[in-house]
């Protein structure tokens, strides 16, 4: 059973400091790790060596995208852990614009394996986000039915999921069953999580605590962030060459009986 769940943002990535770069996967908007980036997933990486071993993780799960399994890595290489792809870990995309195409899908972790020999093939991911975006109430119920799969399938006490600004919080709240908690997250910030006497989770600690790095908190995100208009979450273009028909599967893949409503968002 899972006992502890660590939630990691990837580091510093690339398109933040020029905007020429090239997707290692080919897959767009999936911009590496910046150097910097790789300098604080292994400040991360030694935050987890620091620990005794009855608390470090002993599974990764980790977005398909190039800047966070690139976090995840020296984590996984170092303490020796599986690390296992998961598209319910995804990056948070709003809704498409009609007629301009869907959203792109990251490589599933057998293709992904390329990149990343460390990466464990022997799972598929618990669920596909919707290429066509979601809305805030979608990423965070997307977070906690990925959440409650993980829980329940995981055969790991102690888990790290490396993710994304929006997904981290999300998680976080679905967790703390809190869907107005107010947290920003920032470049390989840490968020621990444990389960009580009761089953329930509490935090240990500062939620989304950057004190391992050496220049603290830096790129920082919360949902306050977020550009509306008349109310509504700004919609994003489609990469234009894909149409519904495209889309594929979607949702949570796998037939969990025992999911309940336990970490349903009610915003």
């Amino acid at each position: 059973m899972v006992e502890r769940i660590y939630i990691a943002r990837h580091g510093f990535r690339l398109s933040w400091i020029t905007q020429t770069w090239k997707s290692p996967t080919g897959t767009p908007r999936d911009p590496p790790l910046a150097a910097y980036g790789h300098d604080q997933a292994q400040e991360m990486t030694a935050y987890f060596l620091s620990m005794s071993e009855d608390e470090r993780p002993t599974a990764i799960y980790s977005s398909p995208y190039y800047r966070c399994l690139q976090t995840a890595q020296p984590v996984a290489e170092a303490l020796q852990l599986p690390l296992f792809v998961e598209h319910g870990l995804s990056e948070w995309y709003m809704h498409v614009k009609p007629n301009t195409g869907l959203l792109p899908r990251p490589m599933h972790a057998s293709a992904l394996k390329e990149h990343f020999p460390i990466i464990d093939d022997s799972k598929t991911s618990l669920y596909l986000p919707s290429r066509k975006g979601e809305d805030i109430l979608g990423v965070h119920r997307r977070a906690a039915v990925t959440l409650n799969a993980l829980v329940h399938t995981a055969d790991a006490s102690r888990i790290l999921l490396v993710t994304h600004a929006a997904t981290t919080i999300a998680l976080v709240r679905a967790l703390l069953r809190d869907f107005h908690l107010p947290i920003r997250v920032g470049c390989c910030s840490v968020s621990t999580l444990k389960r009580n006497a009761s089953g329930k989770w509490q935090p240990v600690g500062q939620l989304a605590s950057a004190a391992h790095l050496t220049n603290g908190v830096e790129r920082d995100w919360g949902f306050e962030d977020v550009s509306l208009i008349g109310g509504h979450v700004v919609e994003d273009e489609g990469e234009g060459e894909s149409s519904d028909a495209d889309e594929g599967p979607v949702g949570l893949m796998i037939n969990l009986p025992e999911y309940s409503q336990e970490l349903h968002p009610r915003l």
